[in-house]
């Protein structure tokens, strides 16, 4: 099964950020947008992995979460990569956070330990709004989306680690939970 674990969004933070795509939506671009139910911020991506390997992270990311207090995130401003007239995905930032950091950190620690090779790429926190599936008539939007990059869209409290299961389909990829874990 497809796999990665990441920290679910507030309602009212989802919601502002269905407005923002609600508006962007009707300014042109083959677009794949991500719906509200699918919102999340990705921490570490593990892909395919067998059922023994699930046992095993749900262990561990129960210990992780422990070892982490509850913070606050705070989403500002936009972007996409890459960056420029060739984009592939719009994204919405992260304010810098010191515990976000750790926490990624702890997973990349406590992955590569199970086995996971650790991430080459430094950690670009963000959230995923959508994905261009053709770049004709990109332009427009883009240019409107570049007028959000100052915005803030708000915060959201993070108090668990959610491991979730991606299912990919013709419409989107569809998650599961496969379990939760609380900070502190």
């Amino acid at each position: 099964m497809r796999t990665f674990i990441a920290l679910d969004l507030d309602k009212p933070l989802k919601e502002t950020l269905e407005g923002l795509i609600s508006r962007l939506r009707h300014r042109g671009g083959d677009i794949r947008w991500v719906k509200p139910e699918g919102m999340h911020l990705t921490i570490k991506f593990l892909g395919e992995i067998g059922e023994e390997t699930v046992a095993k992270l749900k262990s561990s990311l129960g210990v992780v979460a422990g070892r982490h207090k509850p913070f606050r995130l705070t989403f500002q401003g936009t972007g996409t990569f890459p960056p420029g007239s060739k984009a592939r995905v719009l994204w919405v930032g992260v304010e810098d956070n010191s515990a976000l950091k750790a926490l990624q950190e702890d997973l990349e620690t406590e992955t590569e330990r199970l086995g996971f090779p650790r991430e080459e790429r430094r950690f670009h926190p963000h959230l995923t709004l959508g994905r261009v599936k053709a770049s004709l008539g990109l332009q427009t939007l883009l240019q409107e989306f570049k007028q959000e990059a100052n915005t803030s869209f708000g915060q959201t409290e993070v108090s668990r680690l959610t491991f979730f299961q991606s299912t990919l389909r013709p419409t989107g990829a569809e998650y599961s939970i496969l379990g939760e874990y609380r900070l502190g």
